[in-house]
Protein backbone atom coordinates (compact mmCIF):
# COMPACT_ATOMS: atom_id res chain seq x y z
CA UNK A 1 0.00 0.00 0.00
CA UNK A 2 1.53 3.30 -1.05
CA UNK A 3 0.54 6.86 -0.35
CA UNK A 4 -0.71 9.07 -3.18
CA UNK A 5 1.11 12.34 -3.66
CA UNK A 6 -1.05 15.25 -2.59
CA UNK A 7 -1.17 18.63 -4.32
CA UNK A 8 0.12 21.56 -2.33
CA UNK A 9 2.31 19.34 -0.16
CA UNK A 10 4.56 21.09 2.41
CA UNK A 11 8.32 20.88 2.29
CA UNK A 12 9.95 17.77 3.67
CA UNK A 13 11.04 19.51 6.85
CA UNK A 14 7.44 20.48 7.67
CA UNK A 15 6.21 17.02 6.68
CA UNK A 16 8.64 15.40 9.13
CA UNK A 17 7.62 17.94 11.78
CA UNK A 18 3.98 16.89 11.34
CA UNK A 19 4.91 13.20 11.49
CA UNK A 20 7.02 13.61 14.64
CA UNK A 21 4.47 15.89 16.41
CA UNK A 22 7.05 17.45 18.74
CA UNK A 23 4.38 19.60 20.41
CA UNK A 24 3.22 16.39 22.11
CA UNK A 25 6.59 15.89 23.82
CA UNK A 26 5.40 17.94 26.82
CA UNK A 27 3.68 14.70 27.86
CA UNK A 28 7.16 13.12 28.17
CA UNK A 29 8.69 16.15 29.88
CA UNK A 30 6.12 16.35 32.69
CA UNK A 31 6.95 12.98 34.38
CA UNK A 32 10.71 13.63 34.27
CA UNK A 33 10.21 17.00 35.92
CA UNK A 34 7.81 15.69 38.57
CA UNK A 35 9.75 12.52 39.39
CA UNK A 36 12.98 14.45 39.83
CA UNK A 37 11.33 17.05 42.05
CA UNK A 38 9.63 14.46 44.24
CA UNK A 39 12.92 12.63 44.77
CA UNK A 40 14.53 15.89 45.83
CA UNK A 41 11.63 16.56 48.20
CA UNK A 42 12.21 13.18 49.83
CA UNK A 43 15.88 13.98 50.44
CA UNK A 44 17.57 12.33 47.47
CA UNK A 45 20.26 14.34 45.74
CA UNK A 46 19.78 16.01 42.38
CA UNK A 47 21.14 14.02 39.43
CA UNK A 48 21.01 16.27 36.36
CA UNK A 49 22.71 13.68 34.14
CA UNK A 50 20.04 11.13 34.95
CA UNK A 51 17.26 13.64 34.28
CA UNK A 52 18.72 14.64 30.90
CA UNK A 53 19.25 11.02 29.84
CA UNK A 54 15.74 10.06 30.96
CA UNK A 55 14.25 12.98 29.03
CA UNK A 56 16.23 12.06 25.91
CA UNK A 57 15.13 8.42 26.11
CA UNK A 58 11.50 9.40 26.75
CA UNK A 59 11.39 11.82 23.83
CA UNK A 60 13.01 9.32 21.46
CA UNK A 61 10.50 6.62 22.43
CA UNK A 62 7.67 9.15 22.17
CA UNK A 63 8.90 10.24 18.73
CA UNK A 64 9.13 6.64 17.59
CA UNK A 65 5.60 6.02 18.82
CA UNK A 66 4.29 9.07 16.94
CA UNK A 67 6.01 7.96 13.72
CA UNK A 68 4.75 4.41 14.14
CA UNK A 69 1.28 5.85 14.68
CA UNK A 70 1.55 7.90 11.49
CA UNK A 71 2.59 5.00 9.29
CA UNK A 72 0.49 2.41 11.15
CA UNK A 73 -2.73 4.35 10.67
CA UNK A 74 -1.85 4.84 6.99
CA UNK A 75 -1.42 1.11 6.48
CA UNK A 76 -4.79 0.45 8.10
CA UNK A 77 -6.53 3.08 5.98
CA UNK A 78 -7.21 5.42 8.88
CA UNK A 79 -7.13 9.24 8.78
CA UNK A 80 -8.42 9.39 5.22
CA UNK A 81 -12.12 10.16 5.03
CA UNK A 82 -13.53 13.03 7.05
CA UNK A 83 -10.53 13.61 9.31
CA UNK A 84 -10.64 17.00 11.03
CA UNK A 85 -7.41 16.70 13.00
CA UNK A 86 -3.95 17.77 11.81
CA UNK A 87 -2.96 16.07 8.52
CA UNK A 88 -0.91 12.89 8.69
CA UNK A 89 2.25 12.99 6.60
CA UNK A 90 2.19 9.39 5.36
CA UNK A 91 -1.52 9.32 4.56
CA UNK A 92 -1.27 12.61 2.68
CA UNK A 93 1.54 11.20 0.57
CA UNK A 94 4.10 13.72 1.81
CA UNK A 95 6.48 11.05 3.09
CA UNK A 96 6.97 7.44 1.90
CA UNK A 97 5.72 4.85 4.36
CA UNK A 98 9.05 2.99 4.25
CA UNK A 99 10.94 6.13 5.31
CA UNK A 100 8.56 6.88 8.18
CA UNK A 101 8.78 3.27 9.36
CA UNK A 102 12.57 3.41 9.20
CA UNK A 103 12.60 6.67 11.17
CA UNK A 104 10.41 5.08 13.86
CA UNK A 105 12.83 2.17 14.17
CA UNK A 106 15.75 4.63 14.28
CA UNK A 107 14.16 6.57 17.16
CA UNK A 108 13.55 3.40 19.14
CA UNK A 109 17.14 2.30 18.44
CA UNK A 110 18.65 5.65 19.44
CA UNK A 111 16.77 5.45 22.74
CA UNK A 112 19.13 2.60 23.60
CA UNK A 113 22.05 4.98 24.15
CA UNK A 114 20.61 7.20 26.92
CA UNK A 115 18.84 4.06 28.10
CA UNK A 116 22.16 2.26 28.56
CA UNK A 117 23.36 5.08 30.80
CA UNK A 118 20.16 4.85 32.83
CA UNK A 119 20.58 1.09 33.18
CA UNK A 120 24.09 1.68 34.53
CA UNK A 121 22.53 3.98 37.14
CA UNK A 122 19.43 1.97 38.01
CA UNK A 123 20.08 -1.67 37.13
CA UNK A 124 17.73 -4.34 35.84
CA UNK A 125 14.41 -2.57 36.69
CA UNK A 126 15.38 0.10 34.15
CA UNK A 127 16.01 -2.62 31.56
CA UNK A 128 12.49 -3.90 32.14
CA UNK A 129 11.01 -0.38 31.90
CA UNK A 130 12.95 0.38 28.72
CA UNK A 131 12.01 -2.84 26.93
CA UNK A 132 8.35 -2.50 27.95
CA UNK A 133 8.22 1.15 26.86
CA UNK A 134 9.73 0.50 23.43
CA UNK A 135 7.52 -2.54 22.89
CA UNK A 136 4.42 -0.59 23.92
CA UNK A 137 5.31 2.27 21.58
CA UNK A 138 5.85 -0.15 18.70
CA UNK A 139 2.55 -2.02 19.13
CA UNK A 140 0.42 1.07 19.75
CA UNK A 141 -0.65 1.10 16.10
CA UNK A 142 1.26 -1.94 14.76
CA UNK A 143 0.80 -5.68 14.85
CA UNK A 144 -2.35 -7.75 14.53
CA UNK A 145 -4.08 -6.12 17.51
CA UNK A 146 -2.87 -2.53 17.93
CA UNK A 147 -3.50 -0.93 21.32
CA UNK A 148 -4.96 2.21 19.70
CA UNK A 149 -7.62 0.12 17.95
CA UNK A 150 -8.64 -1.92 20.99
CA UNK A 151 -10.15 0.58 23.43
CA UNK A 152 -7.15 0.28 25.78
CA UNK A 153 -5.42 3.46 24.68
CA UNK A 154 -6.20 5.45 27.81
CA UNK A 155 -4.99 2.67 30.11
CA UNK A 156 -1.79 2.45 28.04
CA UNK A 157 -1.16 6.19 28.42
CA UNK A 158 -1.86 6.25 32.17
CA UNK A 159 0.51 3.32 32.68
CA UNK A 160 3.45 4.40 30.51
CA UNK A 161 3.22 8.19 30.51
CA UNK A 162 2.22 8.31 34.16
CA UNK A 163 2.96 5.48 36.56
CA UNK A 164 5.97 4.00 34.74
CA UNK A 165 7.47 7.35 33.73
CA UNK A 166 7.21 9.06 37.12
CA UNK A 167 7.94 5.89 39.06
CA UNK A 168 10.98 5.13 36.91
CA UNK A 169 12.31 8.66 37.28
CA UNK A 170 11.88 8.55 41.05
CA UNK A 171 13.52 5.11 41.22
CA UNK A 172 16.58 6.36 39.34
CA UNK A 173 17.14 8.91 42.10
CA UNK A 174 15.99 6.97 45.14
CA UNK A 175 16.46 3.28 44.35
CA UNK A 176 12.87 2.66 45.40
CA UNK A 177 9.34 3.72 44.51
CA UNK A 178 7.08 5.28 47.13
CA UNK A 179 3.42 6.21 47.30
CA UNK A 180 4.18 9.81 46.37
CA UNK A 181 5.62 8.74 43.01
CA UNK A 182 2.62 6.52 42.29
CA UNK A 183 0.11 9.24 43.22
CA UNK A 184 1.92 11.73 41.01
CA UNK A 185 2.21 9.20 38.21
CA UNK A 186 -1.53 8.56 38.35
CA UNK A 187 -2.20 12.31 38.26
CA UNK A 188 0.05 13.04 35.28
CA UNK A 189 -1.03 9.86 33.52
CA UNK A 190 -4.66 10.91 33.86
CA UNK A 191 -3.96 14.30 32.30
CA UNK A 192 -2.00 12.66 29.47
CA UNK A 193 -4.89 10.26 28.89
CA UNK A 194 -7.27 13.23 28.80
CA UNK A 195 -5.33 14.45 25.74
CA UNK A 196 -6.03 11.12 24.05
CA UNK A 197 -9.70 11.33 24.99
CA UNK A 198 -10.07 14.67 23.20
CA UNK A 199 -8.29 13.16 20.19
CA UNK A 200 -10.65 10.19 20.15
CA UNK A 201 -13.72 12.38 20.68
CA UNK A 202 -12.71 14.56 17.73
CA UNK A 203 -12.14 11.52 15.50
CA UNK A 204 -15.06 9.42 16.69
CA UNK A 205 -16.94 9.41 13.37
CA UNK A 206 -13.93 8.77 11.13
CA UNK A 207 -12.59 6.12 13.54
CA UNK A 208 -15.95 4.34 13.53
CA UNK A 209 -16.00 4.23 9.73
CA UNK A 210 -12.65 2.45 9.48
CA UNK A 211 -13.12 0.13 12.47
CA UNK A 212 -10.78 1.87 14.89
CA UNK A 213 -12.56 0.81 18.05
CA UNK A 214 -11.36 3.37 20.55
CA UNK A 215 -13.19 3.62 23.85
CA UNK A 216 -15.02 6.66 22.43
CA UNK A 217 -16.25 4.58 19.49
CA UNK A 218 -17.24 1.70 21.76
CA UNK A 219 -19.08 3.72 24.41
CA UNK A 220 -20.20 6.90 22.65
CA UNK A 221 -20.03 10.64 23.23
CA UNK A 222 -21.79 10.78 26.60
CA UNK A 223 -19.43 8.26 28.17
CA UNK A 224 -16.41 9.96 26.59
CA UNK A 225 -17.38 13.31 28.09
CA UNK A 226 -17.71 11.68 31.52
CA UNK A 227 -14.34 10.01 31.05
CA UNK A 228 -12.79 13.36 30.11
CA UNK A 229 -14.29 15.00 33.21
CA UNK A 230 -12.85 12.30 35.49
CA UNK A 231 -9.40 12.37 33.92
CA UNK A 232 -9.23 16.17 34.07
CA UNK A 233 -10.34 16.53 37.68
CA UNK A 234 -8.97 13.40 39.41
CA UNK A 235 -5.38 14.78 39.44
CA UNK A 236 -6.45 17.66 41.70
CA UNK A 237 -7.87 15.24 44.27
CA UNK A 238 -4.64 13.26 44.06
CA UNK A 239 -2.65 16.47 44.66
CA UNK A 240 -4.60 17.04 47.88
CA UNK A 241 -3.87 13.48 49.02
CA UNK A 242 -0.20 13.89 48.10
CA UNK A 243 0.11 17.17 50.03
CA UNK A 244 -1.50 15.62 53.11
CA UNK A 245 0.67 12.52 52.93
CA UNK A 246 3.91 14.48 52.51
CA UNK A 247 2.91 17.21 54.96
CA UNK A 248 3.86 19.86 52.40
CA UNK A 249 1.17 22.50 51.67
CA UNK A 250 3.23 23.63 48.70
CA UNK A 251 2.13 20.50 46.85
CA UNK A 252 -1.35 22.06 46.66
CA UNK A 253 0.00 24.54 44.09
CA UNK A 254 -1.58 22.67 41.14
CA UNK A 255 -5.01 23.53 42.57
CA UNK A 256 -4.55 26.99 41.04
CA UNK A 257 -5.13 25.23 37.71
CA UNK A 258 -8.52 23.81 38.68
CA UNK A 259 -10.54 26.68 37.13
CA UNK A 260 -8.68 26.10 33.86
CA UNK A 261 -9.65 22.41 33.94
CA UNK A 262 -13.29 23.21 34.74
CA UNK A 263 -13.55 25.77 31.92
CA UNK A 264 -11.91 23.40 29.49
CA UNK A 265 -14.31 20.59 30.32
CA UNK A 266 -17.37 22.82 30.07
CA UNK A 267 -16.30 24.04 26.64
CA UNK A 268 -15.79 20.48 25.37
CA UNK A 269 -19.12 19.43 26.90
CA UNK A 270 -20.94 22.24 25.09
CA UNK A 271 -19.32 21.49 21.73
CA UNK A 272 -18.06 17.88 21.66
CA UNK A 273 -17.34 17.85 17.93
CA UNK A 274 -15.65 19.90 15.24
CA UNK A 275 -12.20 21.19 14.35
CA UNK A 276 -12.09 23.42 17.45
CA UNK A 277 -11.25 20.28 19.44
CA UNK A 278 -7.73 20.57 18.03
CA UNK A 279 -7.35 23.61 20.28
CA UNK A 280 -8.92 21.78 23.22
CA UNK A 281 -6.42 18.95 22.73
CA UNK A 282 -3.50 21.40 22.80
CA UNK A 283 -4.90 23.14 25.87
CA UNK A 284 -5.27 19.81 27.68
CA UNK A 285 -1.62 18.97 26.96
CA UNK A 286 -0.53 22.39 28.27
CA UNK A 287 -2.59 21.82 31.42
CA UNK A 288 -0.68 18.58 32.07
CA UNK A 289 2.69 20.31 31.78
CA UNK A 290 1.55 23.24 33.93
CA UNK A 291 0.36 20.76 36.58
CA UNK A 292 3.82 19.13 36.64
CA UNK A 293 5.56 22.51 36.81
CA UNK A 294 3.46 23.77 39.73
CA UNK A 295 3.82 20.46 41.55
CA UNK A 296 7.59 20.69 41.12
CA UNK A 297 7.60 24.27 42.37
CA UNK A 298 5.49 23.13 45.29
CA UNK A 299 8.15 20.63 46.39
CA UNK A 300 10.37 23.59 47.32
CA UNK A 301 7.70 25.48 49.29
Amino acid sequence: MTALAAPGAPGRALAWWLALRPWSFTISLAPVLAGTSLASLDGYGSRPGVAVAALAASILIHAGTNLQNDVGDFRRGADRSGRIGPPRATTEGWLPAAQVQAAAVLCFTLAFFPGAYLVAQGGWPIIAIGIASVAAGAVYTAGPRPVAYSGWGEAFVILFFGLVAVGGMYYLHAGTIGAAALLTGAALGSLAAAVLVVNNLRDIDSDRRIGKNTLAVRRGVRFTLLEYAVLLHLPFALAVILAAQEGRPGLLAPLFLLPWAVRLYLRVQRAPSGAWLNGALASTAKLGLAFAVLLSVGTTA
